[in-house]
Order: structure tokens, then sequence, then C-alpha cells
């Protein structure tokens, strides 16, 4: 008797110990797990790059803020925009979002409640992007922290401000619709124009815009950053800043390190080398490289009129050069020669003579860096002269510059310096 007890004892055991024991799923479901989980790293990884390429991080996230949880703050013609937390925070982020609610936004243009969208957020460009790439960007999105962050609201002018206005701008200058690539063109060549064209957004900074915020006139063909005193130049002019003369490579060197012995990336450009285009795999890059090359080009942009040389202007000119022998000639040289790898050559330099003297003007009051990036950690920069410097001084020093060593521009005045200083348009 007692030996039946002790037997059915251990049998119940071993069959208890059958329950606990955790058992090998199948390798087919295991296989099928482990496929699951890869594919959802490898979009996530596909996400942050992508994320990268769009320069997601550039507009939301403010300065000294946590990456992706909004605040930053945009002008515009029509009002102050506030970028909105893109962490998966639930209350605060799109922790509830789904990626329908997602493609929505980058496709159509519409929230997730389906009311439209202001262009501040580019989706006139992100409706471009693929459905896959929308899903990847998401992905990663959502593998974020969440980060807790109530930004305030928009600060839009009247009547702007009537929402139901923007369904009227939308008829007039959204059109909707995914890359289409171009059958006669290399795969390299769609890339890069989906690049350039969606998620790149180029045509947001580097075309005009109407009071409205619609671009108008030639894609690409240069424009006044919003709510910002620089100037984008014309990606399809020789005039300014089209590389349809340059060699595949120094297009490639300029967009993933910001310098090359033919331009220097300062400004919002060199913010947006360093947060994004930096990142490119050497592939985008190319491709990207290929495209704005390929770009048509435009009628000339004028230069304005040079200045006749008379008598008067010879002084000012003078004066000017007295002064870039003083503050500027140990960096770039008695002849505007520059340094390759360092500083800029200012004879030829395209930048230098652009109509709109604006940008010169903006590096001079406040120096001028190339962004650091893995291709050039140290780079050089030149440093501020708004408090060594005043206004006619700096006007007469960059009319110097504009119209030295073979280089033809418009003189500069003291009033568009002092401009500059204050920040106006």
């Amino acid at each position: 008797m007692k030996r039946a007890i002790i037997v059915t004892v251990i049998a119940g055991l071993i069959g208890l110990a059958m329950f606990l024991i955790p058992v090998d799923p199948p390798p087919e479901a295991k296989e099928q797990s482990m496929t699951k989980t890869d594919n959802i790293v490898q979009r996530q990884a596909r996400g942050a790059y992508l994320a990268q390429v769009g320069n997601c991080m550039g507009c939301h996230t403010m300065q000294g803020g946590q990456p992706y949880a909004g605040g930053h703050s945009l002008a515009t013609s029509i009002g102050t925009f506030v970028t909105p937390n893109i962490t998966p925070d639930q209350e605060t982020g799109i922790g509830r979002w789904s990626e329908d609610d997602f493609w929505r936004a980058l496709h159509d243009g519409k929230g997730r409640n389906g009311s439209p969208l202001y262009p501040a957020f580019p989706y006139t460009e992100y409706t471009k992007i693929t459905r896959e790439d929308s899903n990847a960007i998401f992905a990663y999105l959502q593998s974020l922290p969440p980060i807790q962050q109530r930004n305030p609201p928009n600060r839009i002018n009247f009547p702007f401000n009537l929402r139901p206005l923007i369904y009227v701008w939308r008829a007039f200058y959204f059109e909707q619709g995914i890359y289409q690539p171009q059958a006669a063109k290399s795969d390299e060549w769609n890339r890069g124009a989906y690049l350039v064209q969606g998620l790149g957004h180029c045509n947001a900074c580097h075309t005009a815009r109407n009071p409205f915020g619609a671009s108008q006139g030639n894609i690409l063909g240069g424009g006044q950053l919003m709510g910002s005193n620089w100037y984008a130049p014309s990606l399809t002019s020789l005039q300014e800043a089209s590389t349809a003369d340059w060699p595949i490579e120094d297009i490639i060197e300029l967009l993933t390190t910001g310098l090359s012995y033919r331009a220097v990336a300062t400004g919002p450009m060199a913010d947006v080398v360093s947060q994004s285009l930096q990142h490119l795999t050497s592939d985008d890059a190319r491709a990207m490289a290929v495209y704005l090359k390929s770009l048509p080009e435009t009628d000339p942009h004028s230069r304005g009129v040079a200045p006749p040389l008379t008598e008067e202007v010879d002084k000012l000119l003078q004066r000017g050069g007295e002064l870039y022998e003083t503050h500027c000639q140990d960096c770039h040289g008695n002849l505007g020669q520059g340094a390759p790898g360092a500083y800029p050559a200012l004879t030829g330099n395209r930048g230098i003579m652009l109509a709109s003297p604006i940008n010169a003007i903006r590096s001079i009051l406040n120096g001028g860096y190339a962004p650091v990036t893995i291709g050039n950690p140290r780079p050089y920069g030149m440093p501020p002269f708004a408090q060594v410097l005043h206004d006619e001084e700096i006007a007469l020093v960059l009319s110097y510059i504009r119209n030295a060593w073979g280089n033809r521009g418009t003189l500069v005045s003291a009033v568009q310096v002092d401009r500059s200083r204050k920040g106006a348009q």
C-alpha cells in the first residue's frame, strides 16, 4: 500500500513538473518570432536614418531641449508656429497615434483628427514620401523614450488663424502624391530626386514664397528663409549656388562635410549638414549629388548694378581695403585667395557677390563657421565682428571685397548692415 502511494506521488510530481518546466516552442514558431523581432529592429533602424535625412530633429527640438520633444519656434509671414512633441508620450506627444495617423500627416497634411495642418509643416514636400518610409520613421519615433512636454500654442495672425482658410490654401497650393520615378532616368538619379524633393524638403528653403507662405517662382530658384535674416541661394543659377559645373565628388564633399575648395556651408545650411546630410550613406550622397548636378539652369540671376568707378567710389573702396588688410587679410590672403581646407577664397566667390549681401553681412556680424562633421571634425571658423566693427566699417569692407580682384558687385550700405544687426527682413 505504501509503495503504491509513493508511486502515485512520484507520478503526480512528474506530471506537475511537466506543467512547470518551460517547453521550447516548435522551431518554426521560434523562427517566426525572431524574424518578427528582427524586422521591427530593422524598420526602427531604417526609420532612424530616414529621420536624420529629413532632419526631423532640427525642427522638433528647441535649443537646449529634449530631442523630438518640440517647442522650437518657427517665424513665418502668417505667424509663429511652435513645433509639436513627436515622442511617444501618451498625453503630450504622438503615443496614441497609429501608422495611419502618421501617414495621413505626411501624405495628406492632416492631423490625427482629420483637420488640415498648416504648411509650416512641409507636407507639401513630405507627400512624396513612400508609405514604407513613413512607417519606418513612425516605428523609430515610437521606439524613443516618451517625454512629457506640453508646448505653447501657435501664434497665428488674423485672418490666417481661421482654420477653414487652409482648405482654400490647399486648393491653390497643395498637390498631393508620392514621388513618381522618371523612366528615362537612372535609379540613382531617381533616388536623388526622391531625397531632394521629398524627404530632404530642400524646396522648403531654396524657393521663394508668396505672402501666403506658398512656394512661388522657379523650384529651388532661391528665396528668403521664413523668419530668418538669411537667403537660401538658387540651386539652379550659376550666378548663385548651382553645382551644374561641379564634379560629382565636390558636391558630395560639400553635402557631407560642409566644406569643399569651392564653397563652405555656413549659417542655417551648416546646421542642415551637421544634423542631417553628414549622415547620408555614400550611395544616397552620390544620388543627391547626381540629381543636383542635373538641375536645368535657369535664367541668370542679377547681381545688381556694380558702381561706376568714380573718384568717390574709389575712395570708399580704398577705405574698405584698409579695413580688409587689418581684419581679413591674414586668413583670406592679400588677393582674396583664401587657404584650401581652411579659409574660403573670396575671389570669384558666388556667395559674396549675390545680389543681396545679406548672408555675407550676417557672416561678418556673427562669424562664419563650417559645421562640425565626421569628415571635418575641427573646422576653421571666422570670429564675429559685431562688436569690433561698426555698421559703416562692415559696409566698407564688404563693398571692397565685392569689387576687388575681379569681383564686381553692388556697394553695401550701413543701413543694410543695421537691418541685419537688428534681425530685420
